[in-house]
């Protein structure tokens, strides 16, 4: 099969499974990449508190659960979490996209809790002592100080979470939840076509992560320009 005959059957492939399979496949994606991060920065709000918190038992359960989670494979999470929730929670039995999308959430937020608490720790110290000086308590100083600072190294790197997580929602596609790799696959087992249908694929996970990229961008140098002035 020579380059020609790829194209041609990339378009072809494009025409036919575009509104049935692929758009689909990309809501999918997409909704489960917005959902992962927006509950992700939540819980890992959360933890990155309860990691800089003064009780010690805190500090360690959050530590643990950071490490633990960026210490073992996704797709072993993911595992773990689709076979392991329903027996806990009967509730989520046959669901397979809230057992993925929990699993997703879980792992995104040890990833948050260390954006969080780098961008807090980042804001200069002296600030938070001159807040309390003032006579401010501690949870105004964080709230109405230190906070806002922060915003701005959080969120870009956030941005930069929600395109890791566009991609690493491929690896749902192993419990076949209707994201762009399980429509592929779909593809594949009706064109007994290998190559094409991964190259489609491919290119919207590549225009879909350009896009996102470059709003991220953007909104880095609008902060930048916020700061010059």
């Amino acid at each position: 099969m020579n380059f020609i005959t790829i194209c041609e059957n990339v378009v072809k492939l494009m025409v036919k499974y575009w509104d049935k399979f692929l758009l689909t496949g990309m809501g999918y994606t997409l909704s489960l990449a917005a959902i992962t991060v927006f509950f992700g920065a939540i819980l890992g709000s959360l933890i990155a508190l309860l990691r800089m918190s003064k009780l010690a038992p805190f500090r360690w359960i959050a530590a643990a659960y950071t490490e633990i989670i960026r210490g073992t494979p996704m797709l072993l999470q993911l595992y773990l979490f689709y076979f392991g929730l329903p027996m806990l929670i009967p509730l989520l039995n046959k669901q397979q996209y809230a057992c993925v999308a929990i699993a997703l959430v879980c792992n995104s937020a040890a990833y948050v809790s260390e954006i969080i608490r780098s961008g807090i720790q980042a804001v200069d110290q002296g600030q938070t002592e001159a807040s309390r000086s003032l006579g401010l308590s501690q949870k105004q100083t964080m709230l109405s100080v230190v906070l806002p600072q922060a915003v701005k190294n959080i969120l870009p790197a956030l941005g930069n979470e929600f395109i890791m997580i566009t991609k690493d929602t491929s690896l749902a596609s192993t419990f076949f939840i209707g994201d762009l790799m399980t429509q592929c696959l779909l593809i594949k087992g009706a064109t007994y076509l290998t190559i094409e249908p991964l190259l489609i694929i491919g290119i919207i996970y590549f225009v879909v992560t350009f896009v996102l990229s470059k709003v991220v961008s953007a909104y880095e140098r609008r902060l930048r320009r916020g700061d010059i002035r």
